[in-house]
This record gives C-alpha cells, sequence and structure tokens, in this order.
C-alpha cells in the first residue's frame, strides 16, 4: 500500500486521494512535492555528508540542474533542525548509526515540504531507545508541522501509545480502523494476535505471559 501511495507500482483497485486530488492522477515531479517516503531499503551513500543527503530531498524543487537557492537551502535547515539532527550535517553518513542514519533519511523526506510522509518500517533496524526516540520525533513533527505520517511497524505496543489511528491487518485478509483505545476495547488486537502463550491486555496496552507458561 505504501508503495502504491508513493507511486512506485500501479493500483490493484480503490482510490486515494491527498488534499482532495487524486493520488493517481498526480505526475511523478508533482507527486514528488507533496509526498516524503522513507523506506527500508538501506542505500550505500558513498562520500555524502549527512547534509549532502538532505539536499537530496530538494530535487523536486530544483528539477534536473540541481542547483540550490537561498529557499532550498532555508528548507534543508529547517529538515535538519526539525529532526535535531545539527550535529550530524557534517559527518559521513556511513560512519553514522543506524539511529542517527534515520533521523537524516526522515530530514531529506522533510526537505521536500511534503503534505504527507510515508514510512515503511522506519524502526526496523533500531534498538529499543532509538525505536521510541524515532516515533516519537515523528509524533512531534505530525503535531508541529500539521503532516499526515503514515507507516507500517510491527512494533505494536509502541504503535498503540503513539498513533492517533491505527490500521490493524489481521493476518487473515480482514483490516480493521479506528483509535488504538477503539481497537483494544472491541477485542480486535486480541483477536489479531493473542496466542496459546500471550494475551493482550486492553487496559495496559501489553502483551503478558499467561498463566502457566515459562
Amino acid at each position: 500500500m505504501l508503495r502504491t501511495l508513493a507511486g512506485l507500482q500501479p493500483a490493484l483497485g480503490g482510490t486515494a486521494a491527498l488534499d482532495g486530488e487524486d493520488l493517481a492522477g498526480l505526475r511523478a515531479p508533482a507527486r514528488a512535492r507533496r509526498i516524503g517516503v522513507v523506506l527500508t531499503e538501506r542505500p550505500d551513500p558513498g562520500l555524502l555528508t549527512g547534509r549532502d543527503v538532505v539536499e537530496l530531498g530538494r530535487l523536486p524543487h530544483t528539477g534536473s540542474a540541481g542547483v540550490l537557492g537561498p529557499a532550498d537551502d532555508a528548507a534543508v535547515d529547517a529538515a535538519i533542525d526539525a529532526v535535531r539532527a545539527g550535529a550530524l550535517a557534517g559527518r559521513p553518513l556511513a560512519r553514522l548509526s543506524d539511529g542517527e542514519r534515520q533521523r537524516l533519511m526522515i530530514a531529506r523526506a522533510l526537505a521536500q515540504e511534503p503534505s504527507l510522509l510515508l514510512l515503511d518500517e522506519p524502526s526496523a533496524f533500531l534498538d529499543v531507545a532509538a525505536r521510541v526516540a524515532l516515533l516519537g520525533l515523528l509524533r512531534r513533527l505530525a503535531r508541529e508541522q500539521g503532516l499526515c505520517v503514515l507507516l507500517s511497524t510491527h512494533d505494536l505496543e509502541l504503535a498503540l501509545r503513539l498513533a492517533d489511528r491505527a490500521w490493524l491487518l489481521d493476518g487473515a485478509g480482514g483490516v480493521r480502523t479506528g483509535t488504538p483505545a477503539e481497537l483494544a476495547g472491541a477485542g480486535a488486537i486480541g483477536a489479531a494476535f493473542d496466542t496459546d502463550e500471550l494475551a493482550f491486555e486492553p487496559a495496559t496496552g501489553t502483551f503478558r505471559l499467561r498463566t502457566g507458561t515459562a
């Protein structure tokens, strides 16, 4: 779904609108100015610094020439500041941790000045502390910039604590939507994930070991 919204593959059916405009009708340059994308691929950055990577986010605005003007430099600075990565901007991306890289990849997407940010498993390579920090960052950006953030994640407990709305895939082709509290209260989360060993507790938003398990 994320790849379809990003225009990387054709839709199987249905429609999606952004700010009232059908995404399927957007040409690639216009889509790149409206949608920022952070996928799970980990490209080889070569000798690029953190700022070099963030500057790539301005290509939808500069065209093939890639020449940055004052407005582009300001957008890059704002994106780096938004993810609090000023100390990383001058360092080679190849020498940064996974969490630091993810901050800069999000900054690259923000430099596009999108109204929608798509992320596929953004915390997949991160330790617990970095996952919490990253998802907290995304929540803050959504609040401060009025940005729509749509991400996929297997980190269910953290998503339930931070998301405004969730789309729950139940493993059998079904989809349930609602706030985390609504999904938990309706038993949808337990129905999708409970096992003989684990049970979801709606009151705490966490999983517990069932009595008698090791």
